[in-house]
């Protein structure tokens, strides 16, 4: 059975097919580093993670690019638009560069935590200034985006009239279409500088007070956020790659803009397949400043927002999220986190028990039929992800393959009544799946939470040494734990953080 899956661009499901076997180009947008990655972040680079692991099980070489928006990451809310990473830069009183470094190295202790692959490659988008410049040159030249005050603009509407005739209309991967998006775009105060409410900013004048700034053809200023998706994916993967991924939220107006942009450029939509995974809610609502429900991912591990209940290991946290289809609705609660906790531990202790065994494979079933419906739902692995990458009907296997394991092992099931094959076959793809493709590890699973509780209390105890200006006791919790390998960071919010080496 080949793999298929949902293709956000055509709206249904397509039997994968690489342009170049046995290779593949993947390309996933990435964070922008101007603040720690949230809850509402896991679950596409978990789930992306998972898509990577399982292409690399069906024999391809995957090329996995996933982006690092460190510039050009603004809202189009006035002339002068404010870069997110400057803003927040302003704000925490660092060098754009300290704060990117900052949240960089927190994004990536979050994605070890996780056990998340590293990518193949992690371009920056300042990194590859030169490379967007170029394209909007093109871009430019080929009639398609114009100067304005320093500032280029994509030119929707004269991209939308010239590509429709080719199949290629602006808003063909959300469904959008122009009119009613032009009906419905808010006045902005910038908009004297476009020809058409829907144009989008390639390239940014930078006013005198703008910290970061580039010289480019047209003044000093700052990429879009669009065009460095595009130019990146075009360096690192070609004028077409196979995947890009990324959350449904996405879809509009980033990804469209980038299909608008590479198509200008190369006269083909940059991925062939478009994979978008669905957001997470917290108990019903969507994640907002407004409902104070944004939780970061250092919360949540340590359970320090008010929401919650409790700390969440991250192996909990990427298993409730491969409990659900990618693209299905996925609802956080502490309820639904405390269930998964339970059955996650319930999961690793019958593998655990099972790769403990040895079994022959010459034994034959005394029971034909539990051999034949173990042998069927292992099998089933491979089908249901094939299937639009399903974990979660492989989950729901598992579980009751866990089952049987658990009646084996409390010899309520006799070990002969599946086959010493069957068994075999077993402990073969519950290792695949459960490690290799889920990225599941139950390695200090119980300790982690333990760690972090008597960390914490080490950090109250010295915050309270401090207080009281007892600093002998305060350097001494800081000197032992980083001869410990625990390395203590004061913030300036007054917060305290740590590394692990």
């Amino acid at each position: 059975m080949s793999l298929k899956v949902y293709n956000s661009l055509t709206r249904k499901k397509e039997v994968f097919e690489a342009i170049n076997p046995p290779y593949v180009g993947m390309y996933v947008c990435g964070p922008t580093v101007s603040g720690e990655s949230h809850l509402g972040h896991a679950r596409p680079f978990i789930t992306f993670d998972v898509v990577y692991r399982y292409l690399m099980y069906l024999g391809y070489k995957v090329r996995y690019v996933r982006n690092i928006t460190d510039a050009g990451h603004f809202e189009e809310e006035g002339r002068e638009a404010e870069d997110k990473i400057s803003k927040k830069a302003v704000l925490e009183k660092l060098e754009p560069m300290e704060l990117v470094q900052k949240y960089t190295n927190l994004y990536h202790w979050a994605m070890a935590r996780f056990n998340n692959l590293q990518p193949s490659i992690e371009p920056t988008a300042t990194g590859h200034i030169v490379e967007q410049i170029e394209m909007i040159k093109k871009i430019i030249a080929d009639g398609y985006a114009y100067e304005a005050n320093g500032s280029v603009y994509f030119d929707v509407e004269k991209y939308n009239t010239d590509f429709s005739q080719k199949g290629l209309p602006y808003g063909m991967l959300s469904g959008r279409v122009l009119d009613d998006q032009i009906d419905t775009t808010r006045e902005l105060d910038n908009q004297e500088e476009k020809r058409n409410k829907s144009d989008f900013a390639l390239w940014k004048h930078a006013p005198p007070e703008h910290i970061m700034r580039w010289q480019s053809p047209w003044g000093e200023g700052f990429p879009g956020w669009h065009i460095e998706c595009s130019a990146m994916s075009n360096k690192y993967l070609g004028d077409q790659f196979d995947i890009h991924g990324g959350g449904m939220d996405l879809q509009f107006p980033h990804h469209e803009c980038e299909i608008a942009q590479s198509t200008v450029c190369n006269h083909k939509t940059p991925a062939r397949y478009w994979l978008h995974n669905n957001m997470i809610t917290i108990n019903g609502k969507k994640m907002g400043k407004s409902y104070n429900n944004v939780i970061k991912l250092s919360e949540l591990f340590e359970g320090t927002h008010p929401i919650l209940t409790q700390a969440y290991h991250p192996m909990t946290v990427r298993f409730f999220i491969l409990q659900s289809h990618y693209r299905g609705t996925l609802d956080f609660s502490n309820e639904a986190l405390q269930a998964s906790e339970k059955a996650l531990r319930r999961l690793w202790e019958a593998y655990e028990w099972l790769m403990k065994q040895n079994f022959d494979a010459q034994v034959t079933a005394s029971d034909k039929s539990l051999d034949e419906k173990t042998a069927t739902q292992i099998r089933e692995f491979d089908e249901f992800m094939n299937d639009d990458l399903n974990t979660a009907k492989v989950l729901a296997n598992m579980f009751e393959l866990s089952s049987v394991i658990n009646s084996i092992k409390d010899k309520h099931i006799a070990v002969n009544a599946i086959s010493g094959a069957t068994l075999q076959m077993l402990q073969q793809q519950m290792k695949i799946y459960v490690e290799d493709i889920f990225g599941l590890t139950g390695e200090r699973r119980a300790d982690d939470g333990k760690l972090d509780g008597v960390l914490q209390l080490l950090i109250d105890i010295r915050k309270e040494a401090k207080q009281r200006k007892d600093f002998m006791t305060s350097d001494k919790i800081r000197n032992e734990l980083a001869a410990l390998g625990v390395q203590l960071k004061d913030e300036k919010d007054g917060g305290v953080s740590y590394t692990i080496q």
